[in-house]
């Protein structure tokens, strides 16, 4: 005989939750990593707003742009709202980081201190993106509140939790010279726990899909470090690492970093199916409370089965488009398939594309063993209930 959980109790433990987490992101948010270096002090930044733009002082050869664009920009915001500066956009012939702006952009500027308006020229350094990221995540907000309503307001915090712990605890602890790999696997099952129990609520359901998230990225990290190995993976492939040693960070070990985000990239899909393989063995127990454990589990690995195979090409796509440029490149000069394989960029690409299918592939069986027990007692099905 099921126990229903009361619909006010539910709603009461999702509300505690919710300010439990929304602390945790205020606490995150204003959280300085001892160690972690301090910004420069050589002025401060505004979003200004170009007025005018002299394009007399660069030249296009080809397709790169050299030298230097002359504006006008009037400080948004700040102790310096309203101040009319000259201001220079250099340009370096690199297509990746240049740009143009035009009469009515908003730029990011850097105003050194004691810098005088209509006297000193400022550095405008880049299109200020803030305001628009902040609409795009609004927008994915009300979505999510519109679709899921208390359900998807928890989406959106776990979302908002997992990007402040990203940014504010592993980023300026793999700095400081932690061992990335035990960075990245402790932040995965951190994040896992919090967002997995924060959507789910603390219950049986949440507790499998945990349970099985660990297990399958335990997998995961283990089987990145042999094949990372084995493959004579460099982590100097992944974007700017270099650009990171030569920041004065010659003491990283850029092979423990690429196994570390190697599972942290998969880590998502892998939280993703194990809650699908959880929710669909809770929803067969309540269609059928007196199920064996034996066919319960069953019942788990039928769903992971169905769920893998999409899974599992989601994430090759996922990793292939983001590198459809280098695959166009290597077709483009007629590069054998061996030479496309044995390149260290696509190695890098193979290995983390394999062994994160391998972790989902892996992920459903633990979730279906794990929920089996976790569900039901010693026979049969026990009920869903609060931890």
């Amino acid at each position: 005989m099921s126990v229903s959980i009361p619909r006010n109790s539910r709603r009461r433990a999702d509300l505690i939750m919710i300010a439990v987490f929304a602390a945790a992101c205020a606490l995150l948010w204003y959280l300085d990593f001892p160690g972690q270096p301090a910004a420069p002090a050589e002025g401060k930044k505004y979003p200004a707003r170009v007025l005018e733009t002299d394009n007399s002082a660069f030249r296009q050869t080809g397709l790169l742009l050299r030298g230097e664009q002359r504006l006008k920009v009037e400080i948004l915001s700040g102790d310096r709202k309203a101040e009319i500066f000259d201001a220079v956009n250099l340009l370096r012939s690199q297509m990746d980081l240049d740009k143009v702006f035009q009469p009515g952009d908003t730029a990011w500027v850097s105003v050194p201190f004691n810098s005088e308006a209509g006297r000193d020229t400022i550095n405008a350094q880049d299109h200020y993106q803030v305001s628009k990221a902040l609409l795009l995540f609004c927008l994915f907000g009300v979505l999510l509140l519109l679709f899921g309503g208390l359900t998807g307001a928890k989406a959106a915090l776990s979302f908002v939790f997992a990007c402040l712990v990203v940014w504010k605890i592993v980023v300026p602890a793999c700095l400081c010279g932690a061992d990335a790999v035990a960075v990245c696997l402790a932040a995965v099952c951190a994040l896992s726990a919090a967002i997995i129990f924060l959507v789910a609520g603390l219950t049986k359901k949440g507790l499998a899909a945990f349970a099985g998230t660990v297990l399958g990225v335990l997998a995961s990290c283990i089987m990145a470090w042999v094949f990372t190995y084995l493959f004579k993976v460099n982590g100097a492939v992944m974007p700017f690492s270099q650009a990171l040693l030569y920041s004065g960070y010659e003491f990283l070990d850029l092979s423990k970093l690429f196994i570390g985000a190697l599972f942290l990239s998969s880590s998502g899909a892998v939280m993703d199916l194990s809650m699908d393989v959880a929710a669909g063995m809770w929803e067969v127990l309540k269609e059928n409370p007196s199920i064996s454990r034996r066919r319960l589990c069953a019942a788990g690995m039928s769903i992971g089965r169905s769920v893998v195979g999409t899974m599992t090409t989601t994430l090759l796509l996922a990793y292939s488009g983001g590198y459809l440029t280098l695959m166009m490149a290597f077709a483009a000069n007629g590069v054998s398939v061996e030479d496309f394989i044995n390149n260290p960029y696509v190695c890098a690409e193979t290995v983390k594309t394999i062994v994160g299918s391998f972790g989902l592939v892996l992920v459903a069986p633990f979730t279906a063993v794990a929920g089996a027990f976790i569900f039901s007692g010693k026979g049969g099905a026990a009920p869903q209930r609060n931890l």
